[in-house]
């Protein structure tokens, strides 16, 4: 149970540094980066598997790069859904989505050693 919690929070936190660091992407606190990271888990288990299958003819003629544009898409629905985060529009949402693969990856890495 506790490590479930200390991936939430470690998630609000990448949240909130990609709120930093993306400009164009405004994050009020720390309580909506949380919110954020509970609606951004549930979208990834139930709306991107089934984006994913129904783009799949697409994602194999682009080599898998139209993945970028449906997390994009994905993050721009929970910057819509929660109160709090302001998205300036699709360039912003696809770095954004860029910077939080690029942290959970590097969170993952440590997390394994």
């Amino acid at each position: 149970m506790w490590i479930l919690i200390l991936k939430w929070v470690v998630f609000a936190l990448i949240i909130t540094l990609v709120g930093w660091l993306t400009p164009g992407l405004e994050i009020n606190s720390f309580v909506t980066a949380m919110i954020a990271a509970v609606v951004i888990t549930i979208i990834n288990a139930v709306i991107r598997p089934i984006i994913m299958l129904l783009t799949l003819p697409i994602n194999i003629f682009t080599l898998g790069i139209f993945t970028l544009v449906i997390n994009a898409l994905l993050f721009m629905l929970a910057a819509y859904i929660v109160p709090g985060i302001e998205l300036d529009g699709f360039w912003s949402a696809l770095l954004a989505s860029i910077l939080i693969s690029i942290f959970s990856v590097i969170l993952s890495i440590f997390k394994s050693k």
